[in-house]
């Protein structure tokens, strides 16, 4: 059973930026970021497949860079120019072999660390 971790959550004026990690217990090939808002459905944010090819949803792309470190079995999500609208409570998920963008996809899935972002 792999485990997941994440850390780097906060609360940042609007237009700042937040570093999220998510360390596993073991390297696993897909590993992604969700997001929550309250009242909202979780949605999908970045994945990042074992050959290192990331995958963003459109709201974010030009301001959140995914990464892995493999040696370090950690996952980072670098987000700049935050917005309101990117509050949420931000989760690590993994899959052994897919990297879907769907959170059913995912059987693995940390406990989660919240994104403040104040206008």
């Amino acid at each position: 059973q792999v485990q997941l971790v994440e850390s780097g959550g906060g609360s940042v004026q609007a237009g700042g930026s937040l570093r999220l990690s998510c360390t596993a217990t073991e390297y696993i090939s897909c590993m992604a970021w969700f997001r929550q808002a309250p009242g909202k459905e979780r949605e999908f944010v970045s994945s990042i497949n074992s050959r290192n090819i990331p995958t963003y949803t459109a709201p974010v792309k030009g301001r959140f860079t995914i990464s892995r470190d493999n040696a370090k079995k950690t996952l980072y999500l670098q987000m700049n120019s935050l917005k309101s609208e990117d509050t949420a409570m931000y989760y690590c998920a993994a899959d052994r072999d897919h990297c879907y963008t769907s959170a059913t996809r995912f059987p693995y899935w940390g406990q989660g660390t919240m994104v403040l972002v104040d206008s």
